[in-house]
C-alpha cells in the first residue's frame, strides 16, 4: 500500500492519481514533497498493479514551484555541499520520472510554474486547460534555466529556439501556445477528465510495450540512428516472446478486442 504525507495519492483502477494538494499556496512544492515525489516514482518500478500515473494540482492551479519561504529562503543560507545536494535531489525527482514504467500523464490548469514546469515538462504526455500559464522562471531569482535538465529536454519538445526564449526570459507559455509549440498534446477542459480517459486508454494496452516505447524514447536521444535502429530491433523481438503479442494475435483472428495483461 502507498502512502503519502506531502501529496494525494489514490488509484482509480489500473491509474494512479497523484495530487499536489497546498492550493491555498497553488500547490508549491518543499524538500518533503520533492524527496516523496522521488520516492513514489521509484517505487513505481516495483508496481505492477499500476498502469499509468496522471500528475495533477488542487484548486485550479498545477503547480508553483518551489516554495519561497520553505526552499528558496533556506537555500540562501545553505552551505555549497548542501545546495549541491538539494539541486541533485531535485533532479532525482526528474530522473525517477523517466525511468518509472508507467507513461507519466501530466494535467495542467492554471500556474505551472519553476519546478511545476519541470514536472510537466518531465511527464510523458500533458494535457492543458485552457487557463494553464507555464513558466520556467528560474532567471527571476536569479538562476540559470539549466534545471532539473530543462535545457535537454525541453528543446526536444518544442524546438532549441523556442526553448531558449523561455528559459531566458522566464516569461509565461499559455495553453494554445504551448499545444502550438508542441509542449501540450491536448487542451481541454475539464483538463483532469481528459487526462484520466487517456491513462485509463493507456491501462488498458499492452503495458510492457508501453514500459519499452518509454525506455526507448529516453535513451535513444544519446544514439546514432542505425544504433537506434538495432535497439529497436532488439526490442521488439523481445516483446514478440510475450503473451500480449500472443493475445493480439489470437484477438485479431476470432474478431475480438485484444485483453492485455502486461506480460
Amino acid at each position: 500500500m502507498i502512502e503519502t504525507r506531502h501529496f494525494l495519492w489514490r488509484t482509480e483502477g489500473r491509474v494512479g492519481v497523484i495530487t499536489l494538494n497546498r492550493p491555498e499556496r497553488k500547490n508549491p512544492l518543499t524538500f518533503e514533497s520533492y524527496a516523496e515525489l522521488r520516492d513514489l516514482f521509484r517505487q513505481m518500478e516495483s508496481e505492477k498493479a499500476i498502469k499509468t500515473i496522471v500528475l495533477t494540482g488542487a484548486g485550479g492551479n498545477f503547480c508553483s514551484g518551489g516554495d519561497v519561504h520553505e526552499i528558496i529562503g533556506p537555500l540562501t543560507r545553505m552551505r555549497p555541499d548542501e545546495l549541491l545536494a538539494f539541486t541533485r535531489m531535485t533532479g532525482d525527482v526528474v530522473k525517477a520520472m523517466r525511468r518509472c514504467p508507467q507513461p507519466v500523464i501530466a494535467a495542467v490548469e492554471g500556474v505551472c510554474a519553476g519546478a511545476g514546469a519541470i514536472l510537466a515538462m518531465a511527464s510523458d504526455l500533458r494535457y492543458a486547460a485552457p487557463s494553464a500559464k507555464v513558466a520556467f522562471l528560474f532567471v527571476r531569482v536569479g538562476l540559470a534555466g539549466c534545471d532539473m535538465g530543462a535545457c535537454a529536454i525541453l528543446p526536444r519538445i518544442i524546438g532549441q529556439g523556442r526553448a531558449a526564449e523561455l528559459l531566458y526570459t522566464g516569461r509565461s507559455m499559455g495553453a494554445e501556445e504551448g499545444l502550438a509549440w508542441g509542449f501540450f498534446n491536448q487542451v481541454s477542459d475539464p483538463v483532469l477528465a481528459k487526462a484520466l480517459d487517456i491513462a485509463k486508454e493507456l491501462a488498458e494496452g499492452p503495458s510492457a510495450a508501453h514500459a519499452m516505447t518509454k525506455r526507448m524514447l529516453h535513451e535513444e536521444w544519446n544514439v546514432g540512428v542505425d544504433q537506434a535502429i538495432e535497439m529497436e530491433a532488439q526490442a521488439q523481438a523481445s516483446l514478440m516472446q510475450k503473451q500480449d503479442f500472443r493475445r493480439a494475435y489470437d484477438a485479431f483472428a476470432a474478431k475480438q478486442k485484444p485483453r492485455f495483461q502486461g506480460d
